[in-house]
């Protein structure tokens, strides 16, 4: 995704983060969002542990 720029999967990181026990409601609802994503979304840098 990060590499790529397709998006197109948050909402399939969503179910995967909440299945891991995520339960911030900001980052579920940014993933399913409509967005626009983009490469440096907060959210897939936190999870890439980018800073």
């Amino acid at each position: 995704m990060y590499e790529s720029r397709d998006f197109s999967a948050m909402p399939i990181l969503a179910d995967a983060l909440q299945d891991a026990g995520c339960d911030s409601t900001d980052v579920l609802d940014h993933c399913r969002g409509p967005g626009p994503h983009v490469r440096g979304c907060w959210v897939v840098d936190l999870v890439l542990g980018k800073e």
